[in-house]
């Protein structure tokens, strides 16, 4: 008479199931320790590789462009709408309309009846430079850094300025003659300026 094997089964193979928990049991604990030691070895400290260099101090120079709320970071130069105007024109109406209603790229003109900022429960109120943005450095820092999309980073300060000059006109929140530059854009009162706070937090165990 055939006898027949069932691996894990009741019938006749001997040390059935608990020989398989047994080696089940034998095989996690040594991927376990496996897993252990290949996060110890990526842990461990390594020596270097001798790739790359220090960055110099203009190379650091030309990154570290960008400007704070309070004016820090800002360059020297200065711009007024009208300067601003042919620039805008010329770089930036393409994408953002003739006169910043928005087109392949985002809306950068209007303001809400009222300076509403209700974006929460009015799916209608439009999210602008004049409606939105709390600081007008913002405004320099990412033109400056980000624009135009096909050419970031070319604008002069003079240029940047300008168009930051037109684009605060167009919105309303200065006026047309005014001149933008490092003392002056930072005291620019943008609408919406009241409805964000600093975020003042310094880390460690308590998170305010």
């Amino acid at each position: 008479m055939t006898q027949m094997f069932y691996p894990g089964g009741h019938g006749g193979f001997h040390g059935g199931h608990g020989s398989s928990r047994t080696t089940c049991r034998a095989a996690l604990a040594a991927a376990a320790c496996l897993l252990a030691a290949h996060v110890a070895t990526a842990q461990a400290p390594t020596a270097p590789l001798g790739l790359g260099r220090a960055a110099t101090a203009d190379e650091i120079r030309a990154l570290d462009i960008d400007a704070a709320p309070d004016g820090r970071g800002l360059p020297l130069g200065r711009g007024t709408a009208a300067e601003g105007s042919p620039i805008y024109a010329a770089k930036c109406a393409s994408c953002h309309g003739v006169k910043g209603e928005g087109g392949t790229a985002e809306r950068l003109v209007g303001r809400n009846d009222g300076d509403s900022f209700a974006f929460a429960t009015n799916a209608r109120l439009v999210r602008t430079i004049g409606s939105y943005w709390p600081y007008a450095t913002t405004l320099y820092d990412y033109t400056a850094r980000s624009m135009p999309f096909s050419q970031p980073g070319t604008l002069t300060p003079d240029e940047t300025y300008g168009l930051v000059a037109y684009l605060l006109f167009l919105n309303g929140v200065i006026p047309e003659g005014a001149v933008m530059n490092q003392a002056s854009l930072p005291k620019v009162a943008m609408p919406a300026r009241d409805h964000f706070v600093p975020d003042n937090r310094q880390g460690g165990p308590t998170v305010r």
